[in-house]
């Protein structure tokens, strides 16, 4: 027997909305009642939600409706009885929690959290005969979002129904009540989530014959509509790269027989076969809201990933791009205390999670710096200094093995990438120079993918300036500080002045937050002033974690400082 109650015994239709934030906090209200959720983190905050809501559609015996806003915006979930959730029509979108969503995209971070609004009341209104029971859902005004602190989308109560919220939903356009209409409302339409693996066949299926919307922007449009705000789109053609003008395999007869007049192009080749395969579907929903849907429902209802999923997912597919080469990363600021280290251990552990090891983290101190005490220990105390003494050791390329360098690197175990530190003997008088720089590099790129550098604070030493020479991405790391700031504006002016202006305009500029003070108006100033140097300027949050001076342990750190870290790792991956 149907659980569906029939027009004559349904209920009035509860007014739910619910906010689920990224530090674990989210708020339900149900006609008004609110209550607030805590959790772990935000996916049980959504399991909560929904589970709420579920027992509400139960105590009813009827479906029932919720308004859940978070950092994608507001989506509209239809919730039965029996458990089964169906979505009421896309995610509306808003400006307010768009443009904190791309500032969160960018730095990793979420936004700050703002007062609660007044819970919203629902005045009663007794609907038509023609129109039937009432609808718990209408157009959306503009109130403060509590999950971003901005004016976003909340979903008011009637005289509005579910038509005219799906309308609006559908079109952009804000609805007209029912009763100005002057019409009877058109039976409700709902669809179903169909499961990703579906939408993926669909959309492969359509992707052949479908033309562009009109009004919807070309590739070049979009091209440059991706750009950061700070980079704006250039119409000029840019040089091509060497790796650029290397024949494509199985192309350079076609491309030699078509810059012939009169004669036939070149039979296609199995690499053009290959290119032409469409790519792999993803996998669903992990993350967010439309996560929380499929462990709900036991994976029977799978939604797309959602935008923030979207993102992460696209951050580690830079991260693990093929690359031509061991590829070299250099972290800069001439000051102290400017986060350098802690850049260079979160972007080898990062490099080295996501793309199996073959990743070190190099202390390039001309005398001793602190990356080897920062790092977790090892059975060995060796260092730099050691492994140059026995560089002869590695000099023969078919007997040297990856292996004998254990004794004098110190793995990082699950993050899956090895510390070389810098002389640790306070007694030592020997120090690391450019010669000693360039005997290593070549040794350790025989070995290593990726070798990320953190660097002294003396930019004239010899060692420093061989470093810079053999950058393929500087990386930028200044805290939100006047002071640490001013010596990294000093720094890229030293660098351009030393002809490394090719460098420089490619390199990656880290905000690093010095505590939980936010500094909006300072921020903006390194951010303008960064973005003209520099390819990108990204920001990174305070975690309690980076404090103490004892060895960085990453699985301590929050999920959002982690996801900073991943995009911040992503930039510099596409710079190699």
């Amino acid at each position: 027997m149907s659980n569906e109650p029939n027009e004559s015994t349904e209920l009035s239709e509860p007014w739910i909305t619910a906010v689920a934030r990224a530090d674990g906090t989210g708020m339900i209200s149900v006609d008004g009642a609110q209550s607030d959720i805590r959790a772990n983190d935000v996916a049980e905050v959504r399991a909560a939600i929904i589970a709420r809501v579920t027992d509400e559609a139960k105590a009813r015996n009827q479906r029932v409706l919720v308004a859940i806003t978070d950092l994608d915006g507001v989506y509209l979930l239809s919730v039965h009885p029996d458990g089964n959730v169906e979505s009421e029509g896309p995610v509306v979108p808003d400006a307010g929690a768009a443009a904190q969503g791309a500032t969160a995209a960018e730095s990793g971070t979420e936004p700050a959290h703002t007062q609660e609004p007044e819970p919203e009341t629902r005045p009663t209104r007794q609907p038509s005969p023609a129109e039937g029971p009432a609808r718990g859902a209408g157009p959306t005004r503009a109130v403060l979002n509590p999950a971003f602190g901005e004016a976003t989308p909340v979903i008011p109560p009637p005289p509005f129904g579910i038509d005219d919220l799906i309308d609006f939903a559908e079109s952009g356009s804000e609805p007209t009540p029912h009763h100005d209409k002057g019409f009877e409302p058109a039976p409700t339409r709902r669809s179903t989530f169909r499961s990703y693996s579906e939408e993926s066949d669909l959309s492969q299926n359509n992707s052949g014959s479908a033309a562009p919307a009109e009004g919807a922007p070309s590739a070049t449009a979009r091209s440059a509509a991706g750009k950061t705000a700070e980079e704006p789109a250039s119409v000029e053609a840019t040089e091509p790269t060497f790796d650029q003008l290397l024949p494509t395999p199985g192309r350079r007869e076609k491309a030699s027989a078509s810059s012939t007049e009169g004669e036939p192009e070149a039979a296609p080749t199995l690499e053009d076969f290959l290119q032409s395969r469409p790519s792999a579907p993803e996998g669903p929903a992990k993350q967010g809201w439309q996560g929380a849907v499929r462990r709900v429902t036991g994976g029977l209802i799978s939604p797309r990933p959602g935008k923030a999923e979207r993102a992460h997912r696209d951050a580690i597919r830079r991260v693990q791009r093929s690359l031509k080469g061991p590829r070299t990363i250099v972290v800069l600021n001439p000051k102290g205390g400017a986060h350098k280290t802690t850049a260079t251990l979160l972007l080898a552990a990062t490099f080295g999670t996501h793309r199996g090891g073959s990743t070190l983290a190099w202390d390039n101190n001309e005398t001793r710096g602190t990356l080897g005490w920062r790092a977790q220990p090892s059975v060995h105390s060796n260092t730099a200094v050691d492994l140059l003494r026995d560089l002869g050791r590695f000099s023969d390329v078919e007997s040297a093995r990856v292996g004998y360098l254990d004794n004098y690197v110190r793995g990082q175990g699950d993050a899956q990438f090895d510390v070389l530190a810098s002389d640790e003997d306070a007694a030592a008088s020997s120090t690391i120079d450019a010669d000693a720089f360039r005997s290593l590099h070549s040794t350790l790129s025989r070995f290593y993918r990726v070798l990320v550098i953190d660097t002294g604070n003396n930019m004239r030493a010899s060692n420093w300036e061989a470093a810079v020479e053999a950058a393929d991405q500087l990386v930028v790391v200044t805290t939100v500080n006047e002071e640490t700031a001013a010596s990294a504006a000093w720094l890229i002016d030293g660098l351009r002045q030393k002809g490394h202006q090719d460098k420089v305009s490619q390199a990656v500029t880290i905000l690093s937050s010095p505590g939980d003070t936010v500094q909006p108006e300072l921020t903006q100033r390194l951010r303008s002033h960064f973005s003209a140097l520099t390819r990108v300027v990204l920001e990174v949050p305070y975690d309690p974690g980076f404090q103490g001076g004892g060895p960085l342990n990453v699985d301590v750190l929050s999920p959002q400082t982690r996801e900073a870290w991943l995009q911040v790792t992503a930039a510099v991956a596409d710079g190699l």
